[in-house]
């Protein structure tokens, strides 16, 4: 028998190319495993950036509602379980196995992604564990993204953003004509921005979704420690700051209270509180304190880069930043540079594997920061080593630039 080592293995090399968006061959696999149709509210959530974030907020207030709650998203910080979440708990390994063995039988001749798979688990194991509600993040654009095979009763854009050009498209309508693909006739299409390319709301006509828009059908406002979020219909005053931290984690929340205010689920202004108050997720502008601050983000495009900067520049710090970065080869490292420029004193780069990753040299070359580069590393380990090894007391470090940054700094950090 497998275990899910093996599997996770056999997945990475299953299929001749490791993206290859569509629903038509997921969605064949899905009937036969009886999980197209949703059977409990179905929540489904896009974007560029913030997605994560977004979900966690949406399951945390709905368990805090009674609900037992199935949550999906990608990619995984050190631990493929974590994908998986019922319950607020990760997938253990055996009921992983099970749904593989499962998917396994159903998918006869078909070969699937390592995405599709995890997405077909994820469906699997809600049913089989009898959820009351299911939340799914959006892996690569949407339209043909496989968490896309389901009709969400609401779904939400978080945010449409320069980041995957070579699949979705090379201008920011196209990103967001693609990202708006999860809308679906007559449900909810919450936009958690006002600020989205004119395809969003073009795709909501065409489609027929009932768009509920950030700062036109919903708004929000800090008052001194608490916030409030309104719509026509109610206000909910009196707010806990969400427990993930950064400016832009309130627009989240506005977001996730956005989706559950237009759903199927009816959830009161305290279960909203509780869960702002529990909500929990790892590589967020993640602090760690102490003599030498680390600050642990999974921010990998130019505008999470942005928000990144933001963050940094509002939290105050005597001592010099020290950058642990490293990319993917399809980012735009020479954007991240320039929206952390003014943030960095010092930059130490780390090597990420191939066939994705940058090597150190290339990213400094592209990041154009020559001798503030303090060194090259062939690891996200070794460059950890590094920093610490540079960082005075007062100074922070700040690693990001990747999931394969995010998770193996808070691994070195014994986080995990």
């Amino acid at each position: 028998m497998r275990t899910l080592a093996d599997w996770l293995e056999l997945q990475q090399r299953a299929h001749p190319r490791s993206i290859d968006l569509g629903l038509e061959r997921v969605g064949r696999v899905a009937r036969a495993l009886g999980v197209a149709r949703p059977r409990v509210p179905t929540y489904i959530v896009g974007g560029t950036n913030g997605k994560g974030s977004t979900v966690a907020l949406i399951d945390s207030m709905l368990r805090a509602a009674g609900l037992a709650t199935g949550a999906f998203m990608s990619p995984h910080l050190v631990r493929y379980n974590e994908r998986i979440r019922i319950g607020g708990d990760e997938a253990p390994d055996a009921e992983l196995v099970q749904a593989f063995d499962a998917i396994d039988r159903a998918r006869g001749g078909t070969t699937l992604t390592y995405f599709e798979w995890s997405t077909l688990a994820a469906l699997h194991l809600f049913r089989e564990r009898r959820v009351d509600a299911q939340v799914l993040e959006v892996g690569l654009g949407g339209r043909l993204d496989a968490t896309n095979l389901l009709d969400a009763d609401v779904a939400v854009l978080c945010s449409v953003g320069d980041d995957h050009h070579d699949w979705l498209g090379p201008t920011l309508e196209d990103i967001g004509r693609e990202k708006a693909g999860i809308f679906r006739h007559g449900r909810p299409a919450v936009l958690g921005s006002s600020a989205m390319p004119a395809s969003v709301r073009d795709e909501i006509a065409r489609i027929g979704a009932i768009a509920r828009v950030a700062q036109r059908d919903f708004d929000w406002s800090l008052e001194g420690a608490r916030w409030a979020w309104r719509s026509a219909a109610r206000t909910l005053a009196d707010l806990p700051p969400p427990a993930l931290a950064g400016e832009a984690q309130y627009a989240n929340a506005a977001a996730a209270i956005a989706v559950l205010d237009a759903g199927p689920v009816a959830v009161t202004r305290d279960a909203v509180a509780r869960g702002l108050a529990a909500v929990r997720l790892a590589g967020r502008f993640q602090v760690v304190p102490g003599e030498i601050e680390w600050i642990v983000d999974v921010a990998h495009n130019a505008p999470a880069a942005a928000v990144l900067a933001r963050n940094l520049a509002a939290r105050a710090s005597n001592g010099r930043t020290i950058a642990v970065a490293g990319f993917l080869g399809d980012k735009d490292v020479a954007a991240i540079g320039r929206a952390l420029r003014a943030q960095v004193d010092v930059w130490v780069i780390a090597s990420l594997p191939p066939p994705r990753g940058l090597d150190g040299a290339q990213v400094v070359e592209q990041l154009g920061v020559g001798a503030g580069a303090a060194a090259l590393c062939d690891s996200v380990a070794g460059a950890c080593r590094e920093a610490r090894s540079l960082a005075r007391p007062g100074d922070r470090i700040v690693a990001f630039g990747s999931f394969l940054v995010a998770g193996p700094a808070l691994e070195w950090l014994r986080l995990y």
